[in-house]
């Protein structure tokens, strides 16, 4: 009698990934919103992206990147059919993705009451750069200004340097795409128990801001009581910093602890008083000149050699290319055991097959890709009966045929 692996019978009860069956409109934007829509498909949700029709070219893609695992309709909201056929898709919408600016949608006559109205169920997620209700919230930004109005740009950047903007990570990423996604999860939760849809709103500048509580609570004691590029996590202290090896590579040092830091100090060769003696801020600019000058001693490589396997908090920095050539592959971004998300490899974490690029990569979503099978999917639609193409490129419904969709 064959013996059953732990491994073995959590495949068998394996279930589809969480948000299989759901289904999502998102309106076409850039990043934090296809970010959101991204997370929605990679963890089992059918999205489909709405793009503008006018001067659309049939083959080639949309500038936005993040649209794996999504489908394309190209459709109007000003048209009067294409608005019609917009309205069918809000009916049987689990997830609206907003990432107009204030005002945009109520100007189409598509407020948040009036698609309730259609659907109760529904839960629309909007998601803005500025505050909806604040100053800013008619004005154009980009990352750097959410995190400059949440107070997290005046903290980044090296002592007696202006502030540096970590591309747009904190502010597109984590506190727009990432915290919405978290909001739509809840309203999600609210759904299941109440059957009741709602308005989530999200935006970058409270996203980044809330990001940064733990600095913000830290400036009350050592850990970031100094000036912007003199504390123990933003530059300033010399054993959690990036130093260059003797091939130019660079090595990543963060040895917080005590413990760490003794074994960082071993492995590192050095260790007379002034080494020793790191809580002294005054002898911080003398330790980074023997760290900095002990590890151009030795290639990045040496210095792996030296640093695997221990507790000293050493790691080589690496770019995509050299990470992907060591191996690592794509995975979703949790790990749920009987039911995670859709596989971005063959054989690597994740359920189904791996697709084309493994996340790494990306081609775009060319305008109308998948559009038609979501129409015969989500609502019974067929093209040249229920609905039509225009000379634009863009998706209408047909005239009468209201009351043959499956609403």
């Amino acid at each position: 009698m064959s013996t059953i692996t732990a491994q073995q019978q959590q495949q068998q009860q394996q279930q589809p990934p969480p948000l299989s069956g759901l289904h999502v409109l998102e309106l076409a934007g850039l990043a934090p919103g296809p970010f959101t829509g991204l997370l929605l498909a990679d963890y089992g949700a059918s999205v489909l992206r709405i793009d503008r029709p006018a001067g659309l070219h049939p083959s080639v893609p949309t500038p936005d990147n993040l649209t794996r695992r999504k489908s394309s309709l190209a459709l109007s909201l000003k048209s009067t059919r294409g608005l019609a056929l917009f309205l069918h898709l809000v009916a049987s919408t689990d997830i609206l993705l907003d990432p107009y600016r204030p005002g945009v949608l109520e100007k189409l006559g598509l407020s948040p009451s009036t698609l309730l109205r259609i659907n109760p169920r529904l839960i629309i997620a909007r998601l803005t750069g500025f505050r909806r209700d604040g100053r800013y919230k008619d004005m154009a930004g980009h990352d750097i200004n959410y995190i400059a109005l949440a107070g997290v740009l005046a903290m980044l950047g090296r002592k007696d340097s202006k502030p540096y903007a970590p591309a747009n990570l904190i502010g597109d990423f984590a506190g727009g795409g990432m915290t919405c996604f978290v909001g739509v999860l809840l309203a999600l939760i609210h759904r299941g128990v109440s059957g009741q849809g709602q308005v989530v709103e999200a935006n970058m500048v409270d996203g980044a801001a809330y990001l940064a509580s733990m600095p913000r609570f830290a400036v009350q004691g050592p850990m970031w009581n100094a000036a912007r590029g003199e504390n123990v996590l933003d530059g300033g202290c010399p054993w959690y910093d990036t130093y260059e090896t003797k091939d130019g590579g660079f090595v990543a040092v963060g040895c917080l602890e005590e413990k760490f830091y003794d074994a960082f100090v071993r492995g590192l060769g050095v260790g007379d008083e002034l080494v020793q003696e790191r809580m002294n801020r005054k002898n911080w600019d003398g330790l980074r000149r023997i760290f900095t000058e002990r590890f151009k001693e030795k290639t990045r490589a040496e210095w792996e050699a030296v640093f695997d396997g221990t507790d000293a908090c050493v790691t080589p920095v690496l770019g995509f290319d050299e990470m992907k050539k060591r191996g690592h592959k794509m995975r979703p971004v949790v790990d749920l055991s009987l039911s995670p998300g859709l596989a971005m490899h063959t054989n690597e974490k994740g359920q189904g097959e791996g697709i084309e690029g493994g996340g790494f990569e990306a081609k775009g979503l060319v305008p109308g890709v998948g559009g038609e099978k979501v129409l015969r999917d989500w609502l019974g639609l067929e093209k040249g009966t229920h609905y039509v193409v225009a000379d634009d490129g863009g998706y209408e419904l047909r005239d009468g045929s209201e009351n043959k969709a499956k609403l």
